[in-house]
Order: C-alpha cells, then sequence, then structure tokens
C-alpha cells in the first residue's frame, strides 16, 4: 500500500517502495527544503506532474555513475578540444532549471511544475542544488542541475 505523507510524517523505508511502478515509495507531503533535503539523504526523490500530489520515489536499482568509469567517446573529447563551448558552474541555475522545463518535442508536458522550480531554487539558493552550464558565444546552450550532498551529485535533468 502506498503511503500518504503529511506534512511532517517521516519518509517509510525504500525497502517498501513498490516494484510496479518500480520505486513509487510514497505520495503527499510538501516540496519543502526539509523535506527534499531528508528525501535525497534516503535515496527518495519528487517525480510528478501537474494536478497529481507529490509522488516519491526510490527505484530498484539506482542508476550510479562512477567518475573513475566514465568514458568520453573520442567524438566529444574533439569537440572539447575544439574548444567551442565554455563550461561554466552555477552562473545561470535558474535558467537552466527553466530550461529543463521547457517542452520537448513529442511530449505533452513536464514534471518540472512551477512548484519544483521554486523549490529546487530555493536549495540552489542553500547551496545543495547546482547547475552545470555549456555556453556558446555568450548564450547558454545545454546544462543539467541537480542536488550535492557529501560527495554524491544527484543529477535531475538535463536539456
Amino acid at each position: 500500500m502506498l503511503a500518504w505523507l503529511e506534512a511532517k510524517d517521516p519518509f517509510p523505508p525504500v525497502e517498501r517502495a513498490l516494484k510496479d511502478p518500480n520505486g513509487l515509495l510514497a505520495a503527499g507531503g510538501a516540496l519543502s527544503v526539509e523535506r527534499l533535503l531528508e528525501a535525497y539523504r534516503r535515496g527518495v526523490f519528487p517525480w510528478y506532474s501537474g494536478a497529481e500530489p507529490v509522488l516519491w520515489w526510490s527505484p530498484d536499482p539506482r542508476m550510479v555513475l562512477y567518475c573513475k568509469e566514465l568514458k568520453v567517446s573520442r567524438s566529444l573529447r574533439k569537440t572539447v578540444a575544439r574548444g567551442m563551448y565554455e563550461t561554466r558552474v552555477d552562473t545561470a541555475f535558474r535558467d537552466v532549471i527553466e530550461s529543463c522545463a521547457a517542452p520537448r518535442a513529442n511530449q505533452s508536458g513536464t514534471w518540472i511544475v512551477p512548484e519544483m522550480v521554486s523549490a529546487y531554487t530555493a536549495l540552489h539558493d542553500l547551496g545543495f542544488a547546482h547547475s552545470v552550464e555549456s555556453w556558446r558565444d555568450g548564450e547558454l546552450v545545454g546544462g543539467l542541475y541537480g542536488i550535492g550532498m557529501g560527495k554524491v551529485f544527484f543529477g535531475e535533468s538535463m536539456f
């Protein structure tokens, strides 16, 4: 059975997450800074859209990319070597998250609703949420945002 969270309720153990859909753990609660930080500490994240209540997820298995295992393709190495793009961190957080939320081809909506933008911007203002940006000729052309806690970065979305 899916747990319904009131404002101060703790998350259930992630072992209780549903198998179908994979990882759905709880619904309800708010996107407060405290709730979001507690979620990430437990391996839980929010993902919902429009009129749905906040849905909290912890799928099994989770994808983990270790820096030492990252394989950069030859074509990407060449592109980087040409110096066509500048990489910046945390210089345009709100622009990155809003670009991630923008409609994409073959999609009718987004899970990055205005409440998510506000919540993650609050986390950014407190130093927990970060953006990595690609710039070309002074224009933001790509980026990703996520949460940094300790030695872990939880990538949320990119464009």
